[in-house]
């Protein structure tokens, strides 16, 4: 299996050195997969940019298509780093477990957004039209809509980094799913 490397604060461009220091601040370490966004001298602060974005969609939200999207992808790093942001914005194991397989019967309106994430995700996007209707219908907007796909992009960028590079998980791993 090959892993990359996982850049250190002095390998690193000087812009994100400051990176590295502003992620020790805020969640007191360097993800070993935003450590391996740093060997481009610009693709870690992008992706930071564009995980931070203003969007429609709550944190809770957002972790929903993040679960969903890591899951599809089948990305062990992504699910382990976003089951620990669950649980700290609330969803028991047991919603953790049932989001992952694209549903969230707990509430309808994130069941609606858990089931469009996955159908967007598995279909690459080609999703039927009664997809989006259902999705919409559930009290989401057209804006959502555009938003849930900026989360999946995001989403997808870190989940296939992690598939290439295979760089050590370094939060809880996730629970297996049954079959």
């Amino acid at each position: 299996m090959t892993r990359f490397s996982i850049p250190t604060r002095d390998q690193v461009s000087p812009e994100n050195q400051a990176l590295f220091d502003n992620l020790k601040k805020m969640v007191s370490f360097v993800p070993n997969l935003y450590a391996t966004f740093a060997h481009s001298a610009t693709a870690l602060g992008t992706y930071l940019t564009l995980q931070s974005a203003k969007s429609s969609l709550n944190a809770k939200q957002r972790e929903i298509v993040n679960l969903v999207v890591s899951q599809v992808n089948d990305c062990e790093y992504c699910l382990a780093a976003h089951t620990a942001v669950g649980k700290m914005v609330g969803f028991t194991d047991a919603q953790i477990l049932e989001i992952r397989r694209g549903r969230a019967s707990f509430d309808p309106k994130l069941d609606a957004l858990a089931r469009f994430a996955r159908e967007v995700a598995e279909k690459r996007g080609h999703v039927a039209a009664a997809d989006t209707e259902a999705f919409l219908a559930a009290g989401w907007s057209e804006g959502a809509v555009v938003d849930v796909i900026m989360v999946i992009g995001d989403k997808i960028i870190s989940n296939y980094l992690h598939g290439v590079t295979k760089v050590a998980v370094d939060f809880p791993a996730a629970a297996k799913l049954a079959a």
